[in-house]
């Protein structure tokens, strides 16, 4: 006899910042925070980190009633907790449109377009030129 699998839904949402790539999937759940096969408290190290991972839960008053399993990659811890805010906030508006107001007007859904900005010839880096001499 064949048995049913069970079908859950899961939503999937993909956030960037500065060179990060974070896929995340939201099943719904008991709130367990999954980062490439670690839980976030041994992925992330500073608490303040973790705290912008879980915002879009806060804003949305939706705190333990979502898994999330995340692939991210690319950049460092504060560029992949960014990209891991934006995704969770993504995949929060395929599970309902009514989140749209509050995660649009904490700023989550915009994508942070800010990144190093590359070295110039002649210059020292970006912008800092050679000390100046007169003579």
């Amino acid at each position: 006899m064949a048995t049913k699998k069970k079908s859950t839904v899961t939503y999937l949402g993909t956030g960037r910042r500065k060179s990060s790539v974070a896929r995340v999937y939201l099943t719904p759940g008991t709130g367990v925070i999954t980062v490439n096969s670690k839980t976030l408290e041994e992925y992330l190290p500073l608490e303040t980190l973790r705290m912008i991972v879980r915002a879009p839960f806060d804003v949305t008053e939706t705190s333990g009633t979502f898994d999330v399993k995340v692939n991210v990659y690319g950049g460092g811890y504060t560029g992949q907790s960014g990209a891991i805010r934006h995704g969770i906030s993504r995949a929060l508006l395929q599970a309902s449109d009514d989140y749209r107001p509050k995660l649009k007007s904490a700023g989550f859904l915009t994508r942070d377009s800010r990144a190093k900005e590359r070295k110039k010839y002649g210059l020292r880096g970006a912008r800092r030129a050679p000390q100046y001499s007169k003579r």
